[in-house]
């Protein structure tokens, strides 16, 4: 009979496991305790006694609301411990006796005055009293819920904590159960395995054997085979070596008596062949002797043809030569010529167009009306002429606005000029540019 006991390591994990789990509940447990806030000691309520006639009188204003303000912060404070009992301070209604020396003469005190004042300072106290009792009360109702809260709070710790400690037990029973079926699903899965692997064993066992008897068979079948067909092999092949011995003496004696007729008539072929190139060489011999003679004969008749035209053609080359030396000296000559005409006709169209602009220049200085206190100052003038000696446009460089306004009217004024009557002088005195300067 089986033994489905746990094993002794097994029973010690599921106490150490059971012992591990008391002491981290036991260990939250302090630390939450620990982590709370103790209570705060009641703050001490210190009684002072006022006269009536020492307080202000107060005026009270009528507001939108109906609670006051200790009323609408009270429900956001938690009461951590229970505020000591203390009676109401007692406030005398009335000056305790007192012992008066008879003063001087005074004057008369509205004692009415007075009696209102004490009424509303008691009012005051009594509204105050009432106000205090209420707030009491208020705080003991405070005290209270929260009271009834902890206790619900500690008591839904503890049923968690118990369910929680209920859930540990069980998953560890319910591990416990699953390890022990595995444990013996293994161990009828080892015996599973145990058989077949002895079962397949004679299978491969039996399969050995018969596998060694087939291939014994086998290799014996073989083996005969092998030796039949070699025999066989070595029949055929001496018959097929006496065949071919015997062709091959045939073919010999045909080879030889093929060869022997085919040397016969080579040779006659050869004494025929010698016989005819040495005619054909004879005959070449002689006709390139002929053509060689007719070659030289042409030769040098084509020479002499070729020696008579070439000093023709030289001739003729030399004489083109001189012609075209002979045109180009022309050619060059009248270009000099040209040349030099035209730099002279340029120089003298300059020199036209110079005396013109110091004659522009001149005539613009004589119309000039200087500006007062220019004395120094120069503008430079850029002026373009038309072919009448009309001024086609004037641009006056200068830092003064008067000087360049002067010059500008200057050279209007002096228009038209007398332009040259050669056109490239003309041309040239078109443009001119001048510097003015300020005597004044």
């Amino acid at each position: 009979m089986k033994d489905f006991k746990k094993p002794p390591f097994k029973q010690k994990k599921i106490a150490i496991g059971f012992t591990l789990g008391v002491h981290i509940v036991a260990v939250v447990g302090l630390l939450y305790l620990g982590m709370s806030k103790p209570p705060e000691p009641p703050k001490q309520i210190k009684t002072l006694l006022i006269k009536p006639e020492d307080l202000k009188p107060v005026t009270r204003e009528e507001t939108a609301f109906d609670e006051t303000a200790h009323e609408n912060i009270a429900p956001e404070i938690t009461q951590t411990a229970e505020p000591s009992q203390e009676p109401a301070p007692v406030v005398p209604t009335a000056p305790p006796p007192q012992t008066i020396p008879t003063p001087a003469p005074t004057p008369a005190v509205d004692t009415k005055k007075l009696d209102a004042q004490k009424a509303a300072q008691q009012a005051k106290l009594a509204e105050e009293a009432e106000r205090k009792a209420a707030d009491d009360a208020k705080r003991a109702e405070q005290k209270r819920l929260a009271q009834e809260a902890n206790q619900q709070k500690a008591k839904a710790e503890a049923k968690a904590k118990a369910e929680a400690q209920a859930q540990a037990e069980a998953d560890i029973k319910r591990k416990a159960e699953l390890e022990k079926a595995a444990q013996d699903a293994k161990r009828q899965a080892d015996l599973n395995a145990k058989r077949q692997a002895e079962n397949a064993k004679l299978k491969a066992d039996e399969a050995k054997r018969k596998a060694e008897a087939d291939a014994k068979a086998k290799a014996n079948a073989k083996a005969k085979a092998d030796a039949d067909a070699r025999a066989k092999a070595n029949a055929e092949a001496n018959k097929r070596k006496a065949d071919a011995d015997a062709k091959a003496r045939a073919d010999a004696k045909v080879k030889a008596d093929v060869d022997a007729k085919a040397k016969a008539n080579a040779e006659a072929n050869k004494r025929k062949a010698d016989a005819d190139a040495k005619a054909r060489a004879d005959a070449k011999a002689k006709a390139d002797a002929d053509a060689k003679a007719k070659a030289n004969a042409e030769a040098n008749k084509r020479k002499a043809e070729a020696d008579a035209k070439a000093k023709a053609d030289a001739k003729a080359k030399a004489d083109a030569e001189a012609r075209e030396r002979a045109a180009e000296e022309a050619k060059a000559s009248s270009a000099r010529k040209a040349a030099e005409e035209a730099a002279e006709k340029k120089a003298e169209a300059k020199k036209i167009a110079s005396s013109a602009k110091r004659d522009f220049e001149n005539k613009i200085r004589r119309v000039w009306d200087t500006p007062s206190g220019s004395a120094g100052k120069t503008a430079t003038a850029r002026i373009s002429l038309t072919e009448s000696g009309s001024v086609r446009s004037v641009v006056v460089t200068a830092s003064d606005p008067d000087m360049k306004a002067s010059i500008e009217a200057a050279v209007r004024a002096a228009a038209p000029y007398p332009m040259p009557s050669d056109p490239d002088a003309r041309r040239e005195a078109m443009t001119l540019t001048s510097t003015f300067r300020s005597a004044n």
